[in-house]
């Protein structure tokens, strides 16, 4: 190339970018509110819900079977239309697009819902996929062997680390037979086998198995890192971003969630690569709603209740101050004294104004 030319192809490569002008403006993408809601519907009300089976049902049960007792149906299908009751209350003006539309409004918003419950699971799988192994690693150590944060294939029962958490609670991991017969597979774990590290300092009492089920400090993390903000699992917020529980308005735990990030932390110890209802060998499917179960069962309501209450101090413990009666000499309690008092004289009677 002679000097003209490459000073003519130097000029037309100046002129096709220049680095001190600023670059033709994006056009703003516009996501729709049913991918906002259909996030956080996934993590706080039904994380495995097929959103178009649960659309065509609810509508079928306000239309053609609005007149069908109750009890007519099974208790898996009144659970259904009570979830799909929930959507329509969260979202704003859904009953009347649903009705009015027609079935391909009903794929348009099942599709919508579907994008934002899986999108915030697998960021939410990506996140916790590195976090979960820092705090399982017991602080200034390290774990031997290491663990690699973007391959899973040393993890799960291949690791003792993940292998002792993931152990179901009454098997006895430290046995070196057991050991061997959950590593080759000899003994096949499935979802409804709870694991030790739901339990608090991962120890389980067959006496109480209630005894600080769903209280360990691994889930309170984990539910921090997705709900509040990764800063605040360590007590020190530092996020410029409001979590997700702000952005979505929520102020307590519910029972969904907490099966949601147990399924979560749990799939980030196993060797599974990919997070998938139909994965037998992680089983996420059955081990999330075997959680749901137990948390739906009116014969286990007295602990369950513990457990929220217990819930809401770990994460919002604005919530559970606000239960509390208020201080006697606080400015609060004497501003509505004083607002009492006031009331009271105006409600009495004058006692001149009576008839003659």
């Amino acid at each position: 190339m002679s000097e003209d030319q490459l000073e003519k192809s130097c000029g037309q490569r100046r002129k096709q970018v220049d680095a001190l002008q600023l670059g033709p403006r994006k056009r703003p993408s516009v996501t729709d509110p049913l991918v906002h809601y259909g996030r956080h519907f996934g993590r706080t009300v039904h994380a495995l819900c097929n959103f178009q089976a649960l659309l065509t049902n609810g509508i079928l049960r306000m239309g053609e079977l609005a007149d069908t007792p109750g009890e007519n149906f099974t208790a898996e299908e009144r659970r259904e239309h009570r979830i799909f009751q929930e959507l329509l209350k969260s979202v704003a003006g859904l009953e009347e697009r649903l009705m009015q539309g027609g079935d391909d409004e009903v794929d348009v918003v099942a599709e919508l819902l579907t994008k934002g419950a899986s999108g915030a699971r697998d960021d939410d799988t990506k996140s916790l996929k590195g976090s979960v192994l820092d705090w399982i690693t017991p602080k200034g150590q390290n774990l031997v062997p290491p663990l690699a944060r973007n391959v899973k294939i040393d993890h799960g029962f291949h690791h003792e680390r993940t292998g002792a958490l993931l152990c179901p609670a009454g098997i006895d991991w430290s046995n070196p037979e057991t050991k061997t017969k959950l590593q080759s597979g000899e003994i096949i774990v499935t979802g409804d086998q709870w694991p030790l590290f739901l339990y608090t300092d991962y120890r389980y009492d067959p006496e109480d198995p209630w005894n600080g089920l769903f209280q360990s400090a691994l889930l309170v993390c984990a539910y921090k890192h997705v709900f509040t903000s990764p800063s605040s699992v360590d007590r020190e917020p530092k996020a410029t971003r409001s979590g997700n529980a702000r952005i979505h308005g929520m102020t307590r735990v519910t029972l969904p969630s907490v099966a949601y990030i147990a399924t979560q932390v749990r799939f980030a110890l196993t060797s599974s690569p990919v997070f998938s209802r139909t994965d037998t060998v992680a089983d996420s499917e059955r081990f999330y709603n075997s959680i749901l179960d137990v948390f739906k069962d009116p014969d286990e309501k007295q602990e369950v209740d513990n457990l929220v209450i217990w819930w809401n101090r770990q994460v919002f413990p604005s919530y559970s101050t606000a239960q509390r009666p208020l201080a006697k000499n606080s400015a609060l309690a004497r501003i509505r004294e004083k607002r009492a008092q006031m009331k009271e004289l105006v409600s009495i009677p004058d006692g001149g104004s009576g008839s003659a």
